[in-house]
């Protein structure tokens, strides 16, 4: 498993000073625990994480679609080229792969580009 890009301290730091007063987040909590998390910037799904224990019960189908909602006009985001499970998720719910990257990222690690577009098919999960 590679190891963190960034520390905790940077990554509480940056949720401090640049998520919480510059972009849109919604919680999903269960019994006073965080179990999802997603961050919108501009046209952006900046980040959708769900606690690894919880995926599959529909709660990031329910912040997908809170983003759709909240975006009405469409949405891109990237994904880990080898995250098949994301992928998979992203499809399912009417995102188009429209480009690649070798990997010429902060993790060194190829990337998808993902574009939903109102009206899209979506199969939902």
């Amino acid at each position: 498993m590679p190891l963190p890009v960034h520390s905790d301290a940077e990554v509480r730091a940056w949720f401090a000073e640049v998520v919480v007063p510059r972009r849109e987040a919604w919680l999903a909590e269960r019994s006073d625990l965080l179990i999802a998390l997603l961050v919108l910037e501009d046209g952006w799904v900046d980040q959708l994480y769900v606690d690894p224990g919880r995926t599959g019960a529909g709660v990031g189908t329910l912040l997908l679609d809170l983003a759709k909602d909240r975006r009405p006009h469409g949405l891109q985001l990237w994904t880990f080229a080898a995250n098949v499970d994301a992928r998979r998720f992203y499809e399912r719910n009417g995102f188009l792969a429209v480009q690649t990257t070798d990997g010429a990222n902060e993790e060194g690690m190829p990337d998808v580009r993902y574009q939903w577009t109102a009206g899209a098919l979506s199969t939902g999960s």
